[in-house]
Order: C-alpha cells, then structure tokens, then sequence
C-alpha cells in the first residue's frame, strides 16, 4: 500500500456496489491466513465495509495487482 495515500471514512465519491466490495475484502481476509505479507493492508481496508468509497476500491484492486505480481502465487478471484 503506498505510505502516502490516506484513506479516510468518509472519502470521495460513495461506491456503486457495497457487497461486491464486502465480499472481495472478505476473500482476501481469508487469504491472509497463508499470506501474512497482506495482513495489515487487508485490516486497513477492512475498516471501510459499512461505507466504501471508490478510493476504497482502488485500494483493494492494487492489494490484488500486488498478490498477482508476486512469482510463483497467482490468484484467481470470481466476482459476481
């Protein structure tokens, strides 16, 4: 997660699609029981499941974009 962005309660424009949100933290809440690297960014991002912004979401897209660089752990997420 980059150390300069803030994320803040009530930041910017509300999200479009709260559970897609919800659902996709969750997935990767559990992931973090093998990948103790995300664990941290994973409890950030946790903070906002009652009222996700979309800079929430761009948070959590770059946690993924994170996960799928990394060598020999891809990942493969359905979002319905």
């Amino acid at each position: 997660m980059d150390p300069n962005v803030k994320l803040l309660l009530s930041q910017g424009e509300p999200f479009s699609d709260p559970e897609k949100y919800r659902r996709l933290v969750g997935k990767l809440n559990y992931l973090t029981v093998t990948r103790p690297d995300i664990s941290f960014v994973v409890s950030v991002v946790s903070q906002f499941l009652n009222s996700p912004c979309v800079d929430h979401w761009n948070a959590v897209i770059h946690i993924l974009k994170y996960i799928n660089g990394s060598p020999g752990k891809r990942l493969v997420i359905w979002l319905q």
